[in-house]
């Protein structure tokens, strides 16, 4: 979904076009289309609504962040019980032969992604699918900048670890000798 087109460079129009930063970071730390969508929608209702408390308009996407991972939050307290997010994932049609050894890496790298601990998932959406500083993602989650790096640190060994793992060739059973 585009943003809208918007005659000017009103606040309003830099909100409703960050949409799709939005979303895609809240895809990685839930994993369910439905309600990343969803949570975008409350952030940007909120971020809409609330602009008056923007200080620094140069730190829009921060603070949007910071509205997205608050409506997160708001969600992950009120489920309580956590579904496994593997039966959320939407399901991947292979595409064109050339195409589908990727689409399998990608969705086996979404599969590891989701059972990291949520908050390792969220610094590593930030940080490694955002591209976004240190700083401004210890400001978003609200934790020491020293925590974020380690959070980070830890979810992409982690990752490194169950990846090198699920793809690491099937071992053949070993034959047994019989004397």
């Amino acid at each position: 979904m585009k943003a809208p087109m918007c005659p000017d460079s009103s606040l309003d129009c830099r909100i409703a076009g960050s949409r799709d930063r939005l979303y895609r970071i809240a895809l990685a730390w839930c994993g369910d289309a439905m309600l990343a969508d969803d949570l975008v929608q409350e952030t940007l209702s909120a971020g809409i609504t609330k602009q008056s408390q923007l200080k620094d308009e140069k730190r829009l996407f921060a603070w949007l962040y910071s509205i997205l991972n608050n409506q997160w939050n708001t969600y992950l307290r009120k489920k309580k019980a956590h579904d496994v997010l593997d039966e959320q994932l939407p399901s991947h049609e292979a595409g064109p032969v050339e195409n589908a050894e990727q689409a399998d890496i990608v969705n086996q790298v979404r599969r590891v992604v989701a059972t990291l601990p949520v908050v390792e998932r969220q610094v590593l959406a930030l940080v490694d699918l955002d591209e976004m500083p240190y700083c401004d993602v210890a400001e978003i989650l609200a934790i020491p900048i020293g925590t974020v790096m380690s959070r980070l640190h830890r979810a992409r060994k982690r990752l490194l670890e169950k990846m090198e793992r699920a793809t690491a060739p099937a071992r053949k059973d070993r034959v047994r000798l019989v004397e």
